[in-house]
């Protein structure tokens, strides 16, 4: 439990979206009915046990990809691991920074995107440096606004939703009428100056797209 709020918290404070399970029941329910792009899995969990979590969750279409976190460090645990479906296989006791420049690959992972470092227009978004510049001028953003900055930045040329970015950035299922989402745009298009609508652009009724801003 320490372990789990511990990392709970880290990775809070880091600008994930993060909700736990203490069992793999809860945990089997959660994956299946939540739109994660990461799910970080210990092997030795009550109810239901990570391996089999693992084999229950290929019968969802969309599965999020799977960093197995566990004590078992033998290699005929981690091939079974991997050859169960998971993406990424990482032994305890661990450092921080490995298991979030892991996360953050195998988001990146996910969104097809390879580069440490995106260009749109003038906008360049450095993964690995959690740095962002906009025109050459460093962009002073809270782990959070960063964090809404990458999910814009994966799906760039695409419409987000309101309720996308709050299941991808937030996770906190906020009421119909709550202006967070449009608030934190808001506060991004700020940052980004002047042509701050231009870069983020309001699709009216459908949600928000990231676009190279025009000459």
């Amino acid at each position: 439990m320490a372990l789990r709020e511990s990392l709970r918290l880290g990775l809070t404070r880091e600008g994930l979206a993060v909700d736990v399970a203490g069992d793999g029941k809860t945990g089997l329910s959660l994956a299946r009915n939540n739109p994660y792009d990461v799910l970080v899995l210990d092997l030795l969990l009550p109810e239901l046990d990570g391996m089999s979590l693992l084999e229950k969750l290929r019968e969802k279409e969309d599965r999020p990809y799977v960093l197995i976190l566990t004590a078992r460090d033998r290699v005929e645990d981690r091939v079974r691991g991997l050859n169960a479906g998971a993406d990424d296989y990482l032994v305890k006791p661990f450092a921080f920074d490995e298991l979030l420049a892991r996360i953050h690959a195998l988001v990146r992972r996910r969104y097809e995107e390879h580069s440490p470092e995106v260009k749109v227009g003038d906008l360049v978004v450095n993964f690995a440096t959690r740095r962002a510049s906009y025109r050459g001028n460093p962009l002073d953003l809270t782990a959070r606004e960063f964090s809404l900055l990458v999910y814009l930045v994966l799906r760039r040329g695409q419409t987000v939703s309101r309720e996308e970015i709050e299941d991808h950035v937030y996770r906190v299922h906020k009421l119909p009428e709550s202006n967070a989402v449009d608030s934190a745009i808001c506060v991004l298009r700020g940052k980004l100056g002047p042509e701050g609508k231009d870069v983020i652009r309001t699709r009216r009724g459908l949600g928000y797209s990231l676009e190279a801003s025009s000459p």
